[in-house]
């Protein structure tokens, strides 16, 4: 259930990066040559981004099943629900007070100089690899989904997870490169709300799902076996014999 709400947490928080992402939409190259080849080359910038997340919760899902090989999945699930909890609610600048993020203001300006050569070329494969870059900047909506994944325990759950959520934000970017007029600053606050709600609900999910109190879907019983692999026991019950 936890996988699918990265999706609806995606959704819901793709005003936010209207907000970030906005201005790098509208500056994209373009090759008017048909309204088709038009939508095309923005659905192939996104979908650069959605590899990239993809990639991300490859690497911090097999994080997350190494803790779940060791027997520590609960814990991990827990702590990472408490986590995103913190950067939900907790301000932006009281975390930018206590560490300097000079690492990731660099990073970004890494990424620019790329940019500053691929913004040159309208080519595919130009708007994929800008896609691919911009999946890769500093993102704190981005970074509260990877939260969500290493509660995952798997390297394709992981993947997946990011994916889906990736997805999630690629629709309002779409529209947006077609109809910017549509979402107006009234509708980007609105929906703006709604992120630390959705914040709060895959937190509450994965704290949930670490406490292992037999509820199928959200709080499946986690056993740990002799081996000290875990085995989740989810959605059938058990047998008579």
């Amino acid at each position: 259930m936890e996988i699918w709400s990265a999706f609806i947490f995606g959704l819901l928080g793709s005003f936010h990066c209207v907000g970030m992402c906005g201005p790098i939409v509208l500056a994209l190259p373009v090759n008017k040559t048909s309204k088709w080849k038009f939508f095309f080359s923005r659905l192939v910038y996104n979908l650069g981004r959605v590899v990239t997340y993809a990639i991300m919760g490859f690497i911090i899902g097999s994080i997350g099943e190494q803790f779940s090989l060791a027997g520590y999945q609960n814990v991990l699930s827990i702590s990472m629900g408490v986590l995103i909890l913190i950067m939900v609610l907790v301000p932006t600048g009281f975390f930018n007070k206590l560490f300097p993020f000079q690492i990731f203001t660099s990073f970004s300006t890494t990424v620019k100089k790329y940019w500053s050569i691929l913004f040159k070329n309208s080519s595919i494969a130009s708007l994929f690899l800008i896609g691919i870059l911009n999946g890769l900047l500093p993102c704190g909506f981005v970074y509260i989904a990877l939260a969500g994944v290493a509660s995952t325990g798997s390297m394709l759950n992981g993947s997946l997870y990011m994916a889906l959520f990736g997805l999630g934000t690629l629709p309002i970017l779409l529209v947006l490169s077609f109809a910017t007029g549509l979402l107006t600053a009234k509708v980007k606050t609105t929906f703006s709300k709604l992120i630390p709600v959705g914040g709060v609900i895959i937190a509450l999910l994965i704290i949930l799902r670490g406490m292992s109190l037999g509820i199928p879907y959200i709080s499946p019983k986690i056993v740990v076996e002799q081996s000290g692999e875990q085995k989740v026991e989810c959605c059938h019950p058990s047998e008579e014999k």
